[in-house]
């Protein structure tokens, strides 16, 4: 499903750039693909979106950073 029509970012592509691109933020996800650069209505489910992939992503897939991050909330 087209999440950002404006830059052509689909649901695939923001899962694809969390598990094997390391993104953590829609600041990374923008920069990358351009999501929210727009019009900016994909931006809440882009959020959503984010947010779900990753909580399902590996803590060994997350960059270092997010990865001790993520200890320390959880822990």
């Amino acid at each position: 499903m087209y999440v950002c029509v404006c830059k052509a970012v689909t649901d695939r592509a923001i899962r694809r750039a969390v598990r094997e691109d390391g993104v953590t933020t829609l600041r990374e996800l923008s920069r990358m693909h351009g999501v929210g650069t727009g019009c900016g209505k994909c931006v809440p489910e882009a959020r959503r979106l984010l947010a779900e992939a990753l909580a399902e992503a590996p803590a060994r897939s997350l960059p270092p950073a997010a990865a001790v991050i993520e200890q320390v909330a959880v822990g």
